[in-house]
């Protein structure tokens, strides 16, 4: 049996959390798809101790999937985190998020109780939840919101963001949406496109997307719509040295229009062309493309 292989490095740490429901063990086979080792519901004060065992087995990368089974475990989180700033140990938070109503169709789906519901409505565990993990949704490193995600996109999704190796590149999500569907709560930055002359209007063009040809040369011909490109990339290089000196290493861009099928989808992924020839790693995905 080979000895274990011991490294002088610390492991990489992702903290996989958020609402019961949302997706959190979705994500974790998706880190395990990647190669990552994945532990389930280790009570967070052994995360330390974990750490060093997984180093002195040559393990680098680790996710943990951390729930609010107990508000005395949950609230040892922020002592592990200053430990792990103290020794060196990198570490980010994923918060996976997903909005009251799906939680309960999924939940009613797989009929379990929420961990906080006691012999209350699923609404209530829902609220409780909300609240008691409100400080660590403000602090997570990547908000992922599931509401309008099949399993395939949030795995997309996890992909992109710790796919490969962790290294001080900045990985971008750019993401068309509609304003009628509501905004994405798990954006960083939204950007409204409405300025811009509506193909639904053009009726050549309604049936289509903005996936094709005609709509794209159609939108990006509009007065305003290159100088607007220009200077969301002049943004980027500007924002982009100060997210990766905040340790920041996740940013989800947001392009919206009425109905997330033209305008928005045309400019996302000129956008994202535009910022991959600057070398940076970016995914485009189209949350409301088909919904009408």
């Amino acid at each position: 049996m080979p000895e274990p292989v011991s490294s002088t490095e610390q492991p990489t740490v992702v903290v996989i959390t958020g609402m019961s429901g949302a997706g959190r063990r979705t994500a974790a086979h998706a880190m395990e798809d990647l190669g990552w080792y994945v532990v389930d519901n280790l009570p967070p004060a052994m995360l330390t101790g974990l750490v060093e065992l997984v180093r002195n087995h040559g393990i680098e990368r680790i996710a943990v999937v951390l729930d609010v089974r107990s508000r005395v475990l949950f609230d040892q989180l922020s002592a592990v985190f200053a430990e792990f700033t103290a020794r060196g140990v990198r570490y980010q938070v994923l918060f996976i998020e997903a909005a009251d109503d799906s939680i309960v169709r999924r939940q009613e789906s797989s009929r379990r109780p929420l961990p906080l519901q006691g012999d209350g409505r699923l609404l209530d565990g829902i609220a409780r939840e909300r609240h008691m993990m409100a400080p660590l949704r403000a602090s997570a490193d990547l908000v992922i919101d599931t509401t309008n995600l099949n399993v395939h996109q949030l795995a997309a999704r996890v992909t992109h963001a710790y796919g490969g190796d962790q290294t001080d590149a900045l990985r971008v999500t750019i993401m068309s949406f509609g304003f009628k569907n509501g905004l994405p709560v798990d954006a960083d930055l939204v950007f409204d496109v409405r300025f811009l002359p509506n193909p639904h209007w053009v009726p050549d063009l309604r049936p289509k997307t903005g996936l094709s040809d005609d709509v794209r040369d159609y939108v990006l011909s509009q007065l305003g719509a290159p100088e607007f490109l220009d200077e969301l990339v002049r943004l980027y290089t500007i924002m982009r040295p100060g997210y990766i000196r905040e340790s920041k290493r996740q940013v989800t861009l947001a392009i919206g229009c009425t109905g997330g099928k033209h305008r928005s989808t045309a400019m996302s992924e000129e956008l994202g062309r535009r910022l991959r020839e600057l070398g940076a790693s970016v995914q485009v995905m189209h949350r409301d493309l088909g919904l009408e």
